[in-house]
């Protein structure tokens, strides 16, 4: 049977917010909210911090999360995920949450585990969140993705896609940056060089794209927010506090 592990990235050194894991949130580290709320999905086998930090990995394996420590080489999440599935033993599927998502939700990382369970030809799986009516979707921080009739992703980018030449509303999906994969495929999208796609738009995902990859794409109603600075760890804070 198909084993899933949660995999969560985190490292020290953003840039626009140094030491962001271990930034407190409602009382707990940012990482800490992201583990607690993966090891609530369902269809997984284990949940694991991927850091090249040990200040990052004292405090997981003090709050009690299964840590491993990755080379500080690695140049994205993605990269750190593959070299913590590398070492994996009778897990078939990697989910790479990312680090700064407090809000994720439980629900859509069980979906993925089980789409990728239930049909195993899925080499690649995301989510995407229909736009809310006060987000601006021409926002280049907000990636958009545009679907085939089977679900699967024909492009993302920080444009608006598709562009609506008539005019009048149009249900833009905004792409949420959670990913689940084959550890067979995770281990050769990494092999793969960045294309001119990716370059252009900054988007990983659009390197499996290039190389005629498919991407399934979950939709999915809640609307996680990330914690790119500091100013969004205190909306996160606040909607925790809600919960």
């Amino acid at each position: 049977m198909p084993r899933a592990a949660v995999l969560i990235p985190a490292r020290w050194a953003s840039t626009r917010f140094p030491g962001k894991p271990l930034h407190p949130i409602a009382g707990k580290p940012l990482v800490q909210h992201v583990w607690e709320r993966a090891r609530e999905a369902h269809g997984i086998s284990t949940v694991i911090i991927a850091t090249d930090d040990t200040r990052i990995a004292e405090v997981a394996v003090g709050f009690g999360a299964e840590v491993a420590l990755t080379s500080p080489q690695c140049v994205s999440g993605t990269d750190r995920c593959a070299e913590v599935a590398a070492r994996l033993e009778g897990v078939s599927h990697v989910i790479n949450v990312q680090g700064d998502e407090p809000l994720i939700d439980p629900a859509l990382i069980s979906r993925l585990a089980r789409t990728l369970a239930e049909e195993p030809a899925i080499e690649m799986i995301t989510a995407a969140v229909p736009f809310g009516p006060e987000e601006d979707p021409t926002h280049p921080h907000a990636v958009k993705v545009v679907l085939d009739r089977a679900s699967n992703a024909l492009y993302f980018s920080r444009s608006l896609l598709p562009f609506p030449r008539a005019g009048g509303a149009f249900p833009f999906l905004r792409h949420l940056g959670i990913y689940g994969y084959s550890v067979e495929f995770l281990l050769q999208f990494v092999q793969w060089p960045a294309g001119v796609l990716e370059t252009a738009e900054s988007l990983e995902q659009l390197r499996a794209l290039e190389h005629g990859a498919t991407i399934r794409v979950l939709l999915t109603q809640h609307a996680s927010v990330g914690v790119d600075t500091p100013a969004d760890a205190i909306t996160a804070e606040a909607l925790l506090r809600e919960l």
